[in-house]
């Protein structure tokens, strides 16, 4: 079998990411802190996770600086796991692909969850890729350029 190599070190943001967040157990430990679960102990209830795995995971995700961590408000010993502004803005991703799911991974007349507006109680607009001036894009609409983070990109 192929060694794989690191993705850390790609010139494409989609390895990249995939190399920091994109292991199941990550997203599924970000979509639980969506849900507003922070506790060590409510992952691994919800998740079913082994203690060993989720720890890993979750130090992975802080050093990635996708959660802090900070005692718990209540004055107790324990810790809990808050996500950061980096860590919230993983949304759209984990949202853009239970859309995905919704629509090609389950039959007609088969339970699945949707995720609803809290104050509409309205199942949310599924997203779309627009450009700066609001036209909806495909992938023949896009391509890609090299760029240097930090410097401008003409358009």
């Amino acid at each position: 079998m192929a060694r794989q190599e690191s993705l850390k070190n790609s010139e494409c943001p989609v390895a990249r990411t995939l190399e920091a967040i994109g292991e199941r157990w990550c997203l599924m430990i970000i979509r639980e802190a969506f849900d507003d679960v922070r506790r060590f102990s409510e992952f691994q209830k919800n998740l079913g996770l082994a203690k060993n795995i989720l720890a890993s995971r979750l130090k992975l995700l802080v050093e990635l600086k996708v959660f802090e961590i900070r005692p718990v408000s209540n004055g107790s010993a324990y810790n809990e796991y808050v996500l950061t502004e980096r860590g919230r803005s993983v949304f759209p991703i984990v949202v853009a692909m239970r859309q995905w799911g919704e629509r090609y991974l389950f039959e007609k007349g088969e339970i699945h969850s949707v995720l609803m507006d809290n104050q509409g109680e309205q199942a949310i607009q599924p997203l779309e890729v627009r450009s700066e001036r609001g036209v909806k894009l495909t992938p023949g609409d896009c391509h890609r350029r090299r760029v240097i983070k930090g410097e401008s990109v003409d358009n």
